[in-house]
């Protein structure tokens, strides 16, 4: 990657490593030096000062995996292989008594618990941290004066490390993006190679080379680019997209969760409202939603499995009689419809995969109505207000849930047991969002049931 074989750090870097903070974001493109310069400031520390590192990545099979090569390539590069005494798994200063130790996170992060005394943890290719992870991590690394350097080339808008510490970051924070075209020692081959992928592939270098996010996951139900444009899309397309009020309440289902509730007016997401309550405290949460509902003389659309089973009864005693359940577990609405010229019910495999594809649709059409100028009728589109609470959250709440599929091969959205496992939290605004904006399709629904119950 580099013509050097020198003890140089990246002069751009200066002031990043300069700066007191408690957390460093170095993300970019590759090619960029980060890790490179990373290993050169650490071996600079471990040679004056006593320090401990953690040097962590998401998966480590093997040592080399690991920083710990371009530790050693650092320490001969400054010429200080006299001071060091590097074994399979371990690399300690012998003069200051440094030391460097290598852990993946996602086998020992148990073991990382127990961890004491780290003054830095590296968290190498970062983009992977995982919530849960940080949650372990943050106070786990408690001394005095203790950091997180976070290296990273950004993959997707939604990845947790890039929301949490780019997007928004905490305090005591220094991030700085750098991208190939700062690093001086870059060797012509590889600068070659940088401008044949950016004469030939765009979208691709702008990713890989200038560290720019992806938006799309092809894998997910709804893209992120199809939100981004129904952002204000109805002043965008200058369209009154106003119609039928509706509250979509998401009722928590475990101490975790959150009861959520977002308010659609016709085809457009006006606002949106999230807080914690125990499960004893279903009257006290349905109360709120209640609140919003009367606030904009709209119609609540409830979660009915589990907790939620009673949000309809507890409305009734509250005097709130407008109101639908959802059971995203019910049959599809007009099972013998075509969708992609598949029955219904030969393509999705409940309501709750129904809700959302026909939600995807809007999404899609408004992408190609704002970008393509393509047309369409009001009810086929979708906006969501820049004014709106939260709007971020959902953003990235939507563009989560991934495309599943059924035993009989009929798609389904990604379950809650499935995101927990990729330690995703429970999308309480996007399951009011679905449910608010359907509100046609859930009507259908509970004709439907009624029909078949009548007959």
């Amino acid at each position: 990657m580099t013509t050097t074989t020198k003890p140089t750090q990246n002069h751009a870097l200066k002031a990043f490593w300069k700066t007191r903070a408690r957390n460093r974001v170095l993300y970019g493109g590759r090619a960029s030096s980060k890790s490179w310069d990373a290993a050169a400031e650490a071996i600079k520390l471990a040679d004056y000062t006593t320090i401990r590192f953690l040097c962590a990545r998401q998966f480590q099979n093997k040592i080399e995996e690991s920083v710990y090569t371009l530790l050693k390539k650092q320490i001969t590069r400054f010429n200080l292989s006299s001071h060091f005494h590097i074994t399979n798994n371990k690399i300690t200063n012998k003069v200051t008594g440094s030391e460097f130790v290598f852990y993946g996170l996602w086998r020992h992060i148990d073991e990382i618990k127990s961890l004491e005394d780290i003054d830095i943890c590296w968290l190498e290719e970062a983009h992977s941290l995982t919530p849960n992870q940080w949650e372990i991590l943050e106070p786990t690394v408690r001394k005095e004066g203790s950091q997180f350097w976070m290296i990273f080339n950004p993959r997707y808008t939604n990845d947790f490390a890039y929301q949490q510490f780019v997007v928004n970051p905490p305090p005591d924070t220094i991030v700085r993006k750098i991208n190939y075209d700062e690093n001086p020692y870059l060797s012509d081959t590889l600068l070659k190679v940088i401008s044949n992928m950016e004469e030939n592939d765009r979208d691709q270098y702008v990713h890989v080379y200038l560290g720019t996010p992806l938006d799309d996951d092809d894998a997910v139900i709804i893209k992120r680019s199809w939100i981004e444009a129904a952002v204000d899309a109805h002043l965008k397309l200058d369209l009154d997209l106003t119609g039928t009020k509706t509250v979509g309440y998401d009722v928590a289902d475990s101490g975790f969760d959150a009861n959520a509730t977002v308010y659609v007016d016709g085809s457009i997401c006006m606002d949106t409202d999230e807080w914690k309550a125990k499960e004893d405290e279903l009257t006290k949460s349905t109360k709120r939603a209640k609140v919003t509902a009367l606030r904009h003389k709209a119609e609540i659309v409830y979660d009915s499995i589990g907790v939620g089973a009673h949000t309809g009864s507890t409305l009734n005693e509250l005097k709130y009689h407008t109101h639908t359940k959802f059971n995203a577990g019910a049959k599809v609405v007009k099972p013998k419809m075509r969708y992609n010229n598949i029955p219904n019910c030969e393509f999705f495999s409940n309501l709750k995969a129904q809700a959302w594809w026909l939600i995807a649709d809007r999404f899609r059409n408004t992408y190609n109505a704002v970008h393509n100028g393509e047309v369409f009728k009001a009810d086929d589109l979708i906006a969501i207000s820049s004014k709106c609470a939260n709007i971020n959250r959902l953003m990235v709440e939507l563009s989560t849930p991934k495309k599943d599929f059924d035993k009989m091969g009929r798609v389904k959205v990604e379950s809650k047991d499935d995101l927990k496992a990729r330690e995703i939290t429970s999308p309480n605004l996007a399951d009011a969002f679905i449910m608010a904006a359907n509100k046609g399709l859930v009507s259908s629904a509970l004709l439907q049931k009624v029909t078949v119950q009548g007959f």
